[in-house]
C-alpha cells in the first residue's frame, strides 16, 4: 500500500512555547524547541490526528550562530550563516544532530535515539533530512565514526574537479562573494551549493554552502566519470547506513536532482539490501526526470510541486480554472501513485499568508483532492492544520508567507494546540478547532477507506463540461471505487454556496464495473450530522446536491438493492 500521511515538523519550532519573541533573538532570548519536546501525548496525538509518518527536519547538525565550543564542537563564522540558528540545510557534520535540540547537549545523540523509540511506539515511522547536494562552507565532522575519513580531508585543492575529490576549486582564487563579509578567510575558494561554480557568488545564492562532488565536471561538457566509484560516492553510503542504524524509517533527499540520478541507483538498492524496508522521497523539480529518478534513480516517491502543488495552488488562487487539474494527474499517469503530494512544507508560502489564500479555510476542496485523488501519500506541515499565517518577521526571515527555517522562533498556532505542552487544543480558536477537525477527518478517512488506498480513480469533469448545472472553472468531481466500496467525491472552489449536479458516463460504468440503475443511500464522511441522500446511479440521472463555499464532500455509496 503506497498511501501514507506525512506530519513535517521543525523541532527547533515546534516545542518553543516562547510568545515573547524578538527579531534576530538568539537562543538564550527566544528559545528553541528540543527533542524532548515530543512526549508521548503529543505523538499520540499526532498519531490520532493521522499521520503515519513524521518528518523531522533540520535533525542532522547544521551551522549555527549559537557557540557550542564549550562542547567540542566548532564555532562557526556568522558572515556565512544565514540567521542566528542557521539553516538546516547547511550541514557541519553528516555523523551529528543538532545541539540546539538537546536538552544534555553531550548527550544529544541519546536524546535523538529515545525520540526514534518514542516516535516508534507511538506507532509512527521516522523520516529525516539526507542532504546530499551542498554542506555548510566551514564542514568539520567532530563525530565521524573512526576510520571514516572527512569531506575535502584527502582532496587535492590545486584541481578545480577530480573525481578524487569531495568538493570543487577555483585555483589560486580566495572566496569573495559580492557583498560585504568580515574577518572569514577560505582559500581556495569552493564552489557554492546552487551550482556557483565561481569564487564570488552573490547574496542571492546559497552562499553559506559548498557543492559536493559526485564525478561531474560541471564546466567541461558535463562529463561524467563513473568508471572508478567517485570517492563522494562512496562517504555517502557510510552515512546513509550510519543513520539508517539509528533505526530511522525513511530519508527526504533535499535537492535530489542536484545530484546525478546514476548516484541514486547505485546507493538506494545497496542501503535497501540491509534496510528493506527504508524509503527515499526526492525533491526533483523538472517533470521531464520524474521517471528517470524512479526508474533509474529507485526513489519511492518524488515531490509533485511543479504538477500538482501548483496546480492546487493557482485553482486556490482563482489564477487557473478547476478543471486544469485533470491533465496534471493525467501526465504522470504510470508514476502517479509515487507522488508526493502536499500544500505546505518549509520552502513554500503558508495559505493563510495574505501571498497564498489569506485564509487557510479557502484550501479544503484542494486539500481533498491532495489527500483523496490517487493512492500516493500526502503531507502537512505542522501549523497547516491550523490555519497558520506565517507572517510574522522574524530576523533574517522577513515577512515572506513562509515559517522561518533560519531563526529562533515559535508558531503561535501551534503553540495555542500544544497549550504548553498539554497538546489539547486548549487556546485554539473556534475556526482553528473547525480547521483542525476538518483535517483530522479527512486524514482518517483518507487512510481507513479502501477506495483511497487501493482503488482506481475516475475524472467526472470531462464529461461534465458542457452541464449548465456544473461549473468546471469552479468544481471538480470524480469516483473512487475498491471492490464493493465506492466514494464520490465533489468539490466546490467557488466562494458562493453552490446548488450543482453531476452526470455520470457510461464509461465510468464499464471502467470501474458498476452496475447500472443501482439504488445507493450517499453518506458524506466528513459530515456526520448531514442527512444521506438517496439516490439510483444511472447513465440517465444526475446526482444532485448542494456544497458551501470552498467545502468539499466525500460521499460513500451504500447499495440499498
Amino acid at each position: 500500500m503506497s498511501k501514507f500521511i506525512i506530519y513535517q515538523v521543525l523541532p527547533r519550532l515546534f516545542g518553543n512555547y516562547n510568545t515573547r519573541l524578538k527579531p534576530y533573538g538568539t537562543i538564550e532570548e527566544n528559545g528553541c524547541g528540543k527533542f524532548n519536546s515530543f512526549t508521548s501525548k503529543a505523538l499520540s496525538e499526532i498519531k490520532q490526528f493521522g499521520a503515519t509518518h513524521i518528518w523531522y527536519t533540520g535533525i542532522v547538525e547544521h551551522a549555527t550562530q549559537t557557540d557550542y565550543s564549550a562542547f567540542g564542537i566548532r564555532k562557526d563564522h556568522p558572515s556565512i550563516v544565514k540567521g542566528k540558528a542557521g539553516s538546516p540545510y547547511a550541514i557541519k557534520d553528516y555523523y551529528d544532530v543538532d545541539p540546539d535540540l538537546a536538552e544534555d547537549v553531550p548527550n544529544r545523540m541519546k536524546e535523538f535515539e529515545r525520540l526514534v523509540n518514542r516516535t516508534h511506539k507511538a506507532k509512527l515511522q521516522v523520516i529525516i533530512d539526507f542532504v546530499p547536494n551542498h554542506v555548510a562552507r566551514q564542514y568539520h565532522s567532530d563525530a565521524k565514526p573512526v576510520g571514516i575519513s572527512d569531506l575535502g580531508e584527502n582532496d587535492n585543492s590545486e584541481w578545480f574537479f577530480s573525481p578524487l575529490n569531495n568538493f570543487y576549486y577555483m585555483p589560486d582564487q580566495p572566496f569573495k562573494p559580492q557583498f560585504d563579509i568580515k574577518d572569514y578567510y577560505e582559500f581556495p575558494a569552493k564552489a557554492t551549493g546552487n551550482d556557483q561554480f565561481t569564487a564570488s557568488p552573490t547574496k542571492n545564492d546559497w552562499y553559506e554552502t559548498i557543492k559536493l562532488n559526485y564525478g561531474v565536471n560541471y564546466v567541461e561538457g558535463m562529463q561524467k566519470q563513473f568508471d572508478q566509484i567517485p570517492d563522494t560516492w562512496l562517504k555517502m553510503k557510510d552515512i546513509l547506513l550510519y543513520w539508517a542504524s539509528k533505526k530511522v524509517d525513511g530519508f527526504r533527499c533535499d535537492m535530489a536532482e542536484m545530484v546525478p540520478v546514476e548516484f541514486w541507483g547505485w546507493i538506494i538498492p545497496q542501503i535497501k539490501v540491509l534496510f528493506p524496508k527504508i524509503i527515499f522521497i526526492a525533491e526533483v523539480y523538472h517533470p521531464d526526470e520524474y521517471r528517470n529518478y524512479i526508474y533509474n534513480g529507485k526513489f519511492d516517491y518524488l515531490y509533485d510541486k511543479v504538477g500538482m502543488y501548483e496546480m492546487l495552488r493557482n485553482v486556490t488562487s482563482k489564477n487557473f480554472p478547476v478543471r486544469d487539474i485533470s491533465p496534471i494527474w493525467q501526465a504522470v499517469g504510470d508514476i502517479q501513485d509515487k507522488m508526493l503530494q502536499f500544500l505546505e512544507n518549509h520552502d513554500e508560502q503558508r495559505i493563510g499568508s495574505g501571498f497564498f489564500a489569506g485564509n487557510g479555510i479557502y484550501a479544503q476542496p484542494a486539500m481533498i483532492i491532495a489527500a483523496t485523488l490517487t493512492k500516493g501519500p500526502v503531507m502537512i506541515y505542522s501549523g497547516q492544520e491550523l490555519g497558520e499565517l506565517g507572517m510574522d518577521f522574524e530576523g533574517f526571515s522577513g515577512v515572506d508567507g513562509r515559517t522561518s527555517i533560519f531563526d529562533y522562533w515559535g508558531v503561535k498556532s501551534v503553540q495555542a494546540w500544544a497549550n504548553d505542552g498539554k497538546f489539547d487544543g486548549g487556546k485554539l480558536s473556534n475556526d482553528q478547532q473547525e480547521l483542525r477537525h476538518f483535517y483530522k477527518k479527512l486524514l482518517n478517512i483518507s487512510m481507513t477507506e479502501k477506495a483511497i488506498t487501493e482503488g482506481l480513480m475516475f475524472d467526472l469533469v470531462y464529461a461534465n463540461l458542457d452541464h449548465p448545472k456544473f461549473n468546471s472553472h469552479e468544481q471538480f468531481a470524480y469516483f473512487r471505487k475498491y471492490e464493493d466500496d465506492l466514494l464520490l467525491i465533489i468539490l466546490n472552489f467557488h466562494d458562493l454556496h453552490l446548488e450543482t449536479e453531476v452526470n455520470f458516463p457510461a464509461e465510468v460504468f464499464n471502467y470501474l464495473e458498476i452496475k447500472d440503475n443501482t439504488a445507493y443511500k450517499c453518506i458524506n464522511l466528513l459530515d456526520e450530522n448531514e442527512a444521506p441522500i438517496n439516490f439510483i446511479l444511472s447513465t440517465n440521472k444526475v446526482f444532485r446536491c448542494e456544497i458551501p463555499a470552498w467545502k468539499g464532500k466525500i460521499y460513500k455509496l451504500i447499495k440499498t438493492q
